[in-house]
Protein backbone atom coordinates (compact mmCIF):
# COMPACT_ATOMS: atom_id res chain seq x y z
CA UNK A 1 0.00 0.00 0.00
CA UNK A 2 2.88 2.71 0.50
CA UNK A 3 4.39 1.70 -2.81
CA UNK A 4 0.87 2.49 -4.43
CA UNK A 5 0.39 5.58 -2.74
CA UNK A 6 4.20 6.36 -3.48
CA UNK A 7 3.41 5.99 -7.48
CA UNK A 8 0.65 7.97 -6.86
CA UNK A 9 1.92 10.83 -5.02
CA UNK A 10 4.89 10.86 -8.29
CA UNK A 11 2.50 10.84 -10.53
CA UNK A 12 0.73 14.03 -8.81
CA UNK A 13 4.21 15.63 -8.77
CA UNK A 14 4.43 15.81 -12.77
CA UNK A 15 3.99 19.16 -14.01
CA UNK A 16 1.14 18.74 -17.29
CA UNK A 17 1.58 22.36 -18.41
CA UNK A 18 4.08 21.35 -21.40
CA UNK A 19 1.66 18.55 -22.10
CA UNK A 20 -0.94 19.39 -24.98
CA UNK A 21 -4.06 17.63 -26.14
CA UNK A 22 -2.89 14.39 -27.55
CA UNK A 23 -0.38 13.76 -24.85
CA UNK A 24 -2.96 14.42 -21.88
CA UNK A 25 -5.75 12.18 -23.65
CA UNK A 26 -2.72 9.20 -23.70
CA UNK A 27 -2.12 9.96 -19.73
CA UNK A 28 -5.82 9.67 -19.27
CA UNK A 29 -6.54 6.40 -20.36
CA UNK A 30 -4.30 4.39 -18.20
CA UNK A 31 -5.58 6.46 -15.27
CA UNK A 32 -9.28 5.71 -15.50
CA UNK A 33 -8.42 2.13 -16.05
CA UNK A 34 -6.27 2.23 -12.97
CA UNK A 35 -9.21 4.15 -11.17
CA UNK A 36 -11.65 0.81 -12.28
CA UNK A 37 -9.02 -1.28 -11.22
CA UNK A 38 -8.66 0.30 -7.39
CA UNK A 39 -12.43 0.47 -7.04
CA UNK A 40 -12.18 -3.04 -8.57
CA UNK A 41 -9.96 -3.69 -5.10
CA UNK A 42 -12.33 -1.37 -2.54
CA UNK A 43 -15.48 -3.89 -3.49
CA UNK A 44 -13.06 -7.04 -2.80
CA UNK A 45 -12.38 -5.72 0.31
CA UNK A 46 -15.90 -4.33 1.14
CA UNK A 47 -16.98 -8.09 -0.12
CA UNK A 48 -14.47 -9.84 2.65
CA UNK A 49 -15.51 -7.43 5.46
CA UNK A 50 -19.36 -7.51 4.78
CA UNK A 51 -18.57 -11.57 5.10
CA UNK A 52 -16.70 -11.32 8.58
CA UNK A 53 -18.85 -8.35 9.70
CA UNK A 54 -15.91 -6.18 10.16
CA UNK A 55 -18.34 -2.68 10.54
CA UNK A 56 -19.21 -4.24 14.03
CA UNK A 57 -15.68 -3.91 15.04
CA UNK A 58 -16.49 0.01 14.19
CA UNK A 59 -19.63 -0.16 16.31
CA UNK A 60 -22.05 -0.10 12.89
CA UNK A 61 -24.16 -2.83 11.40
CA UNK A 62 -23.68 -3.06 8.26
CA UNK A 63 -20.61 -2.15 5.28
CA UNK A 64 -23.21 0.28 3.67
CA UNK A 65 -23.35 2.57 6.97
CA UNK A 66 -19.40 2.08 7.65
CA UNK A 67 -19.07 3.30 4.03
CA UNK A 68 -21.33 6.55 4.56
CA UNK A 69 -20.09 6.94 7.83
CA UNK A 70 -15.99 6.67 7.86
CA UNK A 71 -15.57 6.70 3.52
CA UNK A 72 -18.18 9.99 3.59
CA UNK A 73 -19.91 8.16 0.53
CA UNK A 74 -23.40 9.19 -0.05
CA UNK A 75 -26.36 6.63 0.23
CA UNK A 76 -26.28 5.63 -3.49
CA UNK A 77 -22.61 5.61 -3.69
CA UNK A 78 -22.20 3.34 -0.29
CA UNK A 79 -24.98 1.48 -2.20
CA UNK A 80 -23.28 0.67 -5.12
CA UNK A 81 -19.91 0.22 -3.86
CA UNK A 82 -21.82 -2.70 -1.64
CA UNK A 83 -23.85 -4.25 -4.78
CA UNK A 84 -20.90 -4.51 -6.51
CA UNK A 85 -18.48 -6.61 -4.17
CA UNK A 86 -21.79 -8.83 -3.00
CA UNK A 87 -21.85 -10.26 -7.00
CA UNK A 88 -18.08 -10.54 -7.16
CA UNK A 89 -18.85 -14.37 -6.19
CA UNK A 90 -21.58 -14.53 -8.46
CA UNK A 91 -20.32 -13.45 -11.41
CA UNK A 92 -16.66 -14.07 -12.10
CA UNK A 93 -16.33 -12.79 -15.77
CA UNK A 94 -17.69 -9.70 -13.97
CA UNK A 95 -14.98 -9.89 -11.26
CA UNK A 96 -12.35 -10.68 -13.25
CA UNK A 97 -13.22 -7.70 -16.15
CA UNK A 98 -13.21 -5.53 -12.91
CA UNK A 99 -10.02 -6.35 -11.68
CA UNK A 100 -8.32 -6.20 -15.04
CA UNK A 101 -9.81 -2.46 -14.73
CA UNK A 102 -12.16 -3.09 -18.21
CA UNK A 103 -15.30 -2.13 -16.67
CA UNK A 104 -16.13 0.52 -14.54
CA UNK A 105 -17.47 0.76 -10.87
CA UNK A 106 -20.87 1.88 -11.90
CA UNK A 107 -21.17 -0.90 -14.37
CA UNK A 108 -19.93 -3.71 -12.11
CA UNK A 109 -22.95 -2.31 -10.04
CA UNK A 110 -25.62 -2.70 -12.79
CA UNK A 111 -24.37 -6.04 -13.52
CA UNK A 112 -24.58 -6.87 -10.05
CA UNK A 113 -28.21 -6.59 -10.16
CA UNK A 114 -28.40 -9.97 -11.80
CA UNK A 115 -26.92 -11.76 -8.66
CA UNK A 116 -29.62 -10.55 -5.99
CA UNK A 117 -30.56 -13.20 -4.70
CA UNK A 118 -34.24 -12.83 -5.96
CA UNK A 119 -32.53 -12.60 -9.37
CA UNK A 120 -30.67 -15.47 -8.88
CA UNK A 121 -33.35 -17.52 -7.64
CA UNK A 122 -35.64 -16.58 -10.56
CA UNK A 123 -32.76 -17.93 -12.58
CA UNK A 124 -32.69 -21.17 -10.59
CA UNK A 125 -36.47 -21.55 -11.14
CA UNK A 126 -36.37 -20.65 -14.90
CA UNK A 127 -33.04 -23.42 -15.46
CA UNK A 128 -31.24 -19.86 -16.80
CA UNK A 129 -27.17 -20.16 -16.79
CA UNK A 130 -26.12 -17.26 -15.20
CA UNK A 131 -22.37 -18.17 -15.99
CA UNK A 132 -23.58 -17.84 -19.31
CA UNK A 133 -25.38 -14.46 -19.13
CA UNK A 134 -22.59 -13.25 -16.87
CA UNK A 135 -20.16 -13.65 -19.91
CA UNK A 136 -22.11 -11.89 -22.26
CA UNK A 137 -23.18 -9.18 -20.18
CA UNK A 138 -19.64 -8.63 -19.30
CA UNK A 139 -18.80 -8.14 -23.04
CA UNK A 140 -21.35 -5.45 -23.60
CA UNK A 141 -20.07 -3.56 -20.32
CA UNK A 142 -16.21 -4.04 -21.51
CA UNK A 143 -16.70 -2.69 -25.68
CA UNK A 144 -20.31 -0.48 -24.79
CA UNK A 145 -21.10 2.82 -22.17
CA UNK A 146 -22.70 2.59 -19.45
CA UNK A 147 -25.81 3.65 -20.82
CA UNK A 148 -25.97 0.31 -22.84
CA UNK A 149 -24.77 -2.22 -20.16
CA UNK A 150 -28.02 -0.95 -18.16
CA UNK A 151 -30.30 -1.19 -20.71
CA UNK A 152 -29.13 -5.12 -21.26
CA UNK A 153 -29.49 -5.30 -18.08
CA UNK A 154 -32.54 -4.19 -17.93
CA UNK A 155 -33.39 -6.92 -20.70
CA UNK A 156 -32.27 -9.90 -18.43
CA UNK A 157 -34.16 -8.54 -15.69
CA UNK A 158 -37.34 -8.26 -17.88
CA UNK A 159 -37.19 -11.49 -19.25
CA UNK A 160 -36.07 -13.15 -16.63
CA UNK A 161 -39.62 -11.46 -14.69
CA UNK A 162 -41.71 -11.55 -17.25
CA UNK A 163 -44.45 -12.33 -15.55
CA UNK A 164 -44.10 -11.00 -12.26
CA UNK A 165 -45.60 -8.16 -10.57
CA UNK A 166 -45.29 -4.62 -11.50
CA UNK A 167 -42.78 -3.27 -9.56
CA UNK A 168 -43.60 -0.23 -7.04
CA UNK A 169 -41.99 2.58 -8.81
CA UNK A 170 -41.26 4.41 -5.56
CA UNK A 171 -38.77 1.53 -4.27
CA UNK A 172 -36.23 2.79 -6.57
CA UNK A 173 -36.58 6.15 -6.38
CA UNK A 174 -33.81 8.32 -4.37
CA UNK A 175 -32.76 11.75 -3.49
CA UNK A 176 -29.72 12.63 -2.03
CA UNK A 177 -29.26 16.42 -1.29
CA UNK A 178 -26.17 17.67 0.42
CA UNK A 179 -25.51 21.31 1.66
CA UNK A 180 -21.88 22.60 1.56
CA UNK A 181 -20.45 25.12 4.05
CA UNK A 182 -20.55 27.90 2.14
CA UNK A 183 -24.83 26.96 1.78
CA UNK A 184 -24.77 26.08 -1.97
CA UNK A 185 -26.23 22.42 -2.42
CA UNK A 186 -25.85 19.59 -4.41
CA UNK A 187 -27.38 16.08 -5.06
CA UNK A 188 -28.22 13.09 -6.86
CA UNK A 189 -30.84 11.46 -8.10
CA UNK A 190 -32.45 8.23 -9.38
CA UNK A 191 -35.83 7.94 -10.93
CA UNK A 192 -38.13 4.98 -12.69
CA UNK A 193 -39.05 5.71 -16.04
CA UNK A 194 -42.67 7.37 -15.19
CA UNK A 195 -41.06 9.57 -12.62
CA UNK A 196 -38.09 10.21 -15.05
CA UNK A 197 -40.33 11.30 -17.87
CA UNK A 198 -42.30 13.63 -15.57
CA UNK A 199 -39.21 15.37 -14.17
CA UNK A 200 -37.41 15.77 -17.24
CA UNK A 201 -41.03 16.97 -18.89
CA UNK A 202 -41.69 19.60 -16.65
CA UNK A 203 -37.66 20.93 -16.65
CA UNK A 204 -37.82 21.11 -20.29
CA UNK A 205 -40.89 22.94 -20.96
CA UNK A 206 -39.17 25.78 -18.44
CA UNK A 207 -36.04 25.39 -20.46
CA UNK A 208 -37.48 25.95 -23.62
CA UNK A 209 -40.07 28.41 -22.42
CA UNK A 210 -36.99 30.35 -20.72
CA UNK A 211 -34.59 30.20 -23.67
CA UNK A 212 -34.01 33.98 -25.24
CA UNK A 213 -31.98 35.15 -27.93
CA UNK A 214 -28.08 35.60 -27.00
CA UNK A 215 -28.56 32.79 -24.48
CA UNK A 216 -24.98 32.41 -23.48
CA UNK A 217 -26.26 29.58 -20.70
CA UNK A 218 -25.18 26.08 -21.41
CA UNK A 219 -27.37 23.52 -21.02
CA UNK A 220 -26.70 22.32 -17.83
CA UNK A 221 -27.04 26.01 -16.13
CA UNK A 222 -30.28 26.14 -18.24
CA UNK A 223 -31.48 23.11 -16.94
CA UNK A 224 -30.38 24.06 -13.21
CA UNK A 225 -32.10 27.54 -13.58
CA UNK A 226 -35.33 25.24 -14.91
CA UNK A 227 -35.21 23.39 -11.69
CA UNK A 228 -34.69 26.49 -9.45
CA UNK A 229 -37.88 28.02 -11.63
CA UNK A 230 -39.92 25.11 -10.93
CA UNK A 231 -39.59 25.49 -7.05
CA UNK A 232 -40.29 29.05 -6.79
CA UNK A 233 -43.46 28.54 -9.38
CA UNK A 234 -44.26 25.62 -6.76
CA UNK A 235 -44.05 27.75 -3.46
CA UNK A 236 -45.86 30.71 -5.19
CA UNK A 237 -48.81 29.14 -5.88
CA UNK A 238 -49.63 28.28 -2.01
CA UNK A 239 -50.37 24.92 -2.99
CA UNK A 240 -47.37 22.87 -0.94
CA UNK A 241 -48.50 21.27 2.16
CA UNK A 242 -48.44 23.60 5.02
CA UNK A 243 -45.17 22.91 7.47
CA UNK A 244 -46.05 23.58 11.30
CA UNK A 245 -48.93 25.56 10.54
CA UNK A 246 -47.05 27.94 8.20
CA UNK A 247 -46.64 27.89 4.61
CA UNK A 248 -43.06 26.58 2.94
CA UNK A 249 -41.15 29.93 2.83
CA UNK A 250 -37.46 31.14 2.31
CA UNK A 251 -36.78 32.95 5.45
CA UNK A 252 -33.84 35.57 5.56
CA UNK A 253 -32.54 37.41 8.42
CA UNK A 254 -30.42 40.62 7.85
CA UNK A 255 -29.76 43.89 9.91
CA UNK A 256 -31.94 46.70 8.52
CA UNK A 257 -28.39 48.32 8.27
CA UNK A 258 -26.64 46.01 5.59
CA UNK A 259 -30.26 45.89 3.81
CA UNK A 260 -30.03 49.68 3.59
CA UNK A 261 -26.58 50.44 2.62
CA UNK A 262 -25.58 49.38 -0.86
CA UNK A 263 -22.01 48.73 0.04
CA UNK A 264 -22.41 45.82 2.68
CA UNK A 265 -20.68 43.16 1.50
CA UNK A 266 -20.79 38.60 1.33
CA UNK A 267 -21.79 37.29 4.64
CA UNK A 268 -24.63 40.39 6.03
CA UNK A 269 -27.86 37.64 4.94
CA UNK A 270 -28.50 34.38 6.52
CA UNK A 271 -30.92 31.72 5.24
CA UNK A 272 -33.26 29.51 7.78
CA UNK A 273 -30.49 26.91 6.72
CA UNK A 274 -27.72 28.41 8.41
CA UNK A 275 -25.94 29.80 5.03
CA UNK A 276 -24.65 33.46 4.50
CA UNK A 277 -26.34 35.13 1.58
CA UNK A 278 -24.88 38.90 0.37
CA UNK A 279 -26.86 41.78 1.12
CA UNK A 280 -27.40 42.39 -2.45
CA UNK A 281 -28.81 38.98 -2.69
CA UNK A 282 -30.80 39.46 0.54
CA UNK A 283 -31.96 42.95 -0.85
CA UNK A 284 -33.76 41.05 -4.77
CA UNK A 285 -35.08 38.48 -2.52
CA UNK A 286 -36.92 41.75 -0.54
CA UNK A 287 -38.05 43.37 -4.06
CA UNK A 288 -41.41 40.67 -4.34
CA UNK A 289 -41.32 39.29 -0.39
CA UNK A 290 -42.89 40.11 3.28
CA UNK A 291 -40.40 42.17 5.60
CA UNK A 292 -40.59 41.57 9.30
CA UNK A 293 -39.37 44.03 12.09
CA UNK A 294 -37.48 42.24 15.09
CA UNK A 295 -36.02 44.23 17.64
CA UNK A 296 -33.40 42.53 19.24
CA UNK A 297 -31.50 43.23 22.55
CA UNK A 298 -27.81 43.44 22.43
CA UNK A 299 -28.18 39.62 24.09
CA UNK A 300 -30.07 38.77 21.45
CA UNK A 301 -33.47 38.31 22.93
CA UNK A 302 -36.63 39.62 20.68
CA UNK A 303 -37.56 42.88 21.92
CA UNK A 304 -40.32 43.53 19.63
CA UNK A 305 -42.37 41.41 16.54
CA UNK A 306 -43.76 44.06 14.05
CA UNK A 307 -46.18 43.02 11.68
CA UNK A 308 -45.55 42.04 8.19
CA UNK A 309 -45.43 44.93 5.76
CA UNK A 310 -46.19 43.49 2.18
CA UNK A 311 -44.20 45.34 -0.50
CA UNK A 312 -46.28 44.50 -3.41
CA UNK A 313 -49.76 44.07 -2.43
CA UNK A 314 -52.05 41.61 -5.13
CA UNK A 315 -53.46 44.47 -6.70
CA UNK A 316 -50.70 46.17 -7.67
CA UNK A 317 -48.73 42.53 -8.51
CA UNK A 318 -51.78 41.51 -10.65
CA UNK A 319 -51.71 45.39 -12.81
CA UNK A 320 -48.30 44.90 -13.46
CA UNK A 321 -48.58 41.23 -14.71
CA UNK A 322 -51.32 43.07 -17.43
CA UNK A 323 -49.05 46.10 -18.61
CA UNK A 324 -45.91 43.83 -18.60
CA UNK A 325 -47.04 40.52 -20.15
CA UNK A 326 -43.85 38.82 -18.75
CA UNK A 327 -40.64 39.71 -17.63
CA UNK A 328 -39.31 43.19 -19.23
CA UNK A 329 -35.71 42.28 -19.67
CA UNK A 330 -34.60 42.52 -23.46
CA UNK A 331 -35.11 39.35 -25.15
CA UNK A 332 -36.83 37.40 -22.08
CA UNK A 333 -39.82 35.81 -22.91
CA UNK A 334 -40.50 34.39 -19.06
CA UNK A 335 -44.10 34.61 -18.41
CA UNK A 336 -45.72 36.62 -15.33
CA UNK A 337 -45.67 33.18 -12.88
CA UNK A 338 -42.34 33.11 -13.04
CA UNK A 339 -41.40 37.01 -12.15
CA UNK A 340 -40.68 39.15 -8.88
CA UNK A 341 -42.06 42.24 -8.53
CA UNK A 342 -38.92 44.56 -8.90
CA UNK A 343 -38.47 48.06 -7.63
CA UNK A 344 -36.97 50.27 -9.92
CA UNK A 345 -36.54 52.40 -6.84
CA UNK A 346 -35.00 50.79 -3.93
CA UNK A 347 -38.19 50.29 -1.22
CA UNK A 348 -35.43 51.00 1.39
CA UNK A 349 -34.35 53.34 -0.24
CA UNK A 350 -37.88 55.35 -0.36
CA UNK A 351 -39.36 53.72 -3.78
CA UNK A 352 -42.95 53.95 -3.49
CA UNK A 353 -45.38 50.61 -3.87
CA UNK A 354 -46.77 50.87 -6.63
CA UNK A 355 -47.31 50.15 -10.36
CA UNK A 356 -45.39 53.38 -11.70
CA UNK A 357 -41.84 51.75 -9.59
CA UNK A 358 -42.74 48.04 -10.36
CA UNK A 359 -41.14 45.82 -13.03
CA UNK A 360 -41.46 42.12 -13.78
CA UNK A 361 -38.56 40.20 -14.01
CA UNK A 362 -37.39 36.61 -14.05
CA UNK A 363 -35.05 35.06 -11.45
CA UNK A 364 -32.57 35.32 -13.73
CA UNK A 365 -32.82 38.65 -15.19
CA UNK A 366 -33.62 40.01 -11.71
CA UNK A 367 -30.48 38.89 -10.44
CA UNK A 368 -29.10 40.44 -13.15
CA UNK A 369 -30.58 44.05 -12.41
CA UNK A 370 -29.30 43.92 -9.18
CA UNK A 371 -25.63 43.49 -10.46
CA UNK A 372 -25.44 46.22 -12.84
CA UNK A 373 -28.17 45.94 -15.46
CA UNK A 374 -30.77 48.60 -15.97
CA UNK A 375 -34.28 48.56 -17.09
CA UNK A 376 -36.12 51.45 -17.62
CA UNK A 377 -39.96 52.28 -19.24
CA UNK A 378 -40.05 55.45 -21.46
CA UNK A 379 -43.46 57.65 -21.84
CA UNK A 380 -44.83 55.16 -24.73
CA UNK A 381 -45.03 52.25 -22.52
CA UNK A 382 -41.39 50.33 -24.19
CA UNK A 383 -39.14 48.65 -21.68
CA UNK A 384 -35.46 49.28 -21.93
CA UNK A 385 -32.55 47.62 -20.81
CA UNK A 386 -28.88 48.83 -20.55
CA UNK A 387 -26.32 46.84 -19.57
CA UNK A 388 -23.51 47.27 -16.55
CA UNK A 389 -21.31 49.56 -19.14
CA UNK A 390 -24.26 51.95 -20.19
CA UNK A 391 -24.68 50.22 -23.31
CA UNK A 392 -28.10 49.37 -24.36
CA UNK A 393 -29.24 45.78 -25.37
CA UNK A 394 -30.81 45.88 -28.75
CA UNK A 395 -33.11 42.71 -29.76
CA UNK A 396 -33.62 41.85 -33.52
CA UNK A 397 -32.00 41.86 -36.54
CA UNK A 398 -28.93 44.22 -37.51
CA UNK A 399 -29.96 47.19 -39.32
CA UNK A 400 -33.83 45.75 -39.12
CA UNK A 401 -34.47 49.30 -38.00
CA UNK A 402 -34.74 51.27 -34.83
CA UNK A 403 -34.01 49.36 -31.49
CA UNK A 404 -35.73 48.77 -28.24
CA UNK A 405 -33.77 51.68 -26.89
CA UNK A 406 -34.51 53.65 -29.51
CA UNK A 407 -31.57 56.05 -31.74
CA UNK A 408 -29.18 57.85 -29.60
CA UNK A 409 -30.99 56.62 -26.75
CA UNK A 410 -29.04 57.10 -23.60
CA UNK A 411 -28.48 55.12 -20.13
CA UNK A 412 -30.98 56.26 -17.55
CA UNK A 413 -29.51 57.91 -14.21
CA UNK A 414 -27.85 55.09 -11.85
CA UNK A 415 -30.49 53.93 -9.10
CA UNK A 416 -30.14 52.05 -6.49
CA UNK A 417 -32.12 48.45 -7.19
CA UNK A 418 -33.14 46.31 -4.32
Amino acid sequence: MDELLASVDALAAEDLSPLFGPALLERLRPLLVLANRIDAEIARTVAECDGVGAAEHDGLKTMGSWLRGHGHLSDSEAARVVRAARALTHLPAMAAAFAAGEVTAEQAAVLGTIAEPRMLALAADQGVDVAAFDELLTGVARQRPYADTTRVVRHYADRLDADGPEPDPTEGRRLSITRHADGSVSGRFDLDAVGGERFTTAVEAITQAGRCAADQRTRTQQQADALVQLSDTALATGALPVLRGHKPQVIVTIGIADLTDAATGPGAGRLASGAEISATAARRLACDAAVTRVVLHPDGRPLDHGRDVRLFPAHVRRAAEVRDGGCVFAGCGAPTWWCDVHHLIAWIDGGPTDLDNAALLCERHHTKVHHGFRVQRDTDGRWHTWRPDGTPIRTGPIGAGPSSTGPGSTPPPLTTAA
